[in-house]
């Protein structure tokens, strides 16, 4: 395990008639606290592909991953043996076209929609809660969103 990670995290999104948008957020697996879907990097794949299998097997989440990160944040990994590594996170925008009702991780996750500004108030990291409010009044400022969104079409 490394001494410091470089980790990947999918940010799932839908966007509401009212042209707001939402975020998928889970709970953790030790402490139950709200988190995004996140993992280390792995071999041979892209990290917007790492991230998007992150989504499947934590979230149950399916859609259109963005290649462009939207942001970082930094946070203290707690491991196993209570070794604590600095991490930091880049995070992808994925549009969420299915929840999966059947997915990996459901018996050890929970799962749920917040508005961004929700979702800042329920997460640890402050960079992580600044990025989510980036979101909370015009999400598509965000270049990689409006990136993503083109494509999704």
């Amino acid at each position: 395990m490394p001494v410091t990670g470089d980790q990947i995290a999918a940010l799932p999104l839908r966007w509401e008639g009212d042209g707001s948008v939402s975020v998928l957020m889970v709970t953790s697996r030790d402490t139950g606290r709200w988190v995004m879907p996140k993992g280390w990097e792995m071999d041979g794949k892209k990290p917007w592909h790492a991230a998007e299998i992150e989504a499947l097997e934590e979230a149950g989440a399916k859609g259109h991953i963005g290649r462009d990160c939207i942001g970082t944040y930094r946070y203290p990994k707690i491991m196993g043996d209570g070794r604590v590594i600095p991490c930091r996170v880049r995070v992808y925008p994925m549009v969420v076209e299915e929840l999966l009702r059947d997915w990996k991780e459901r018996k050890q996750r929970v799962r749920k929609w917040f508005t961004p500004k929700a979702a800042a108030k329920r997460v640890d990291e402050q960079e992580l809660a600044d990025l989510l409010m980036t979101l909370h009044k015009k999400p598509t400022r965000q270049s990689a969103l409006r990136t993503l969104l083109k494509a999704v079409g």
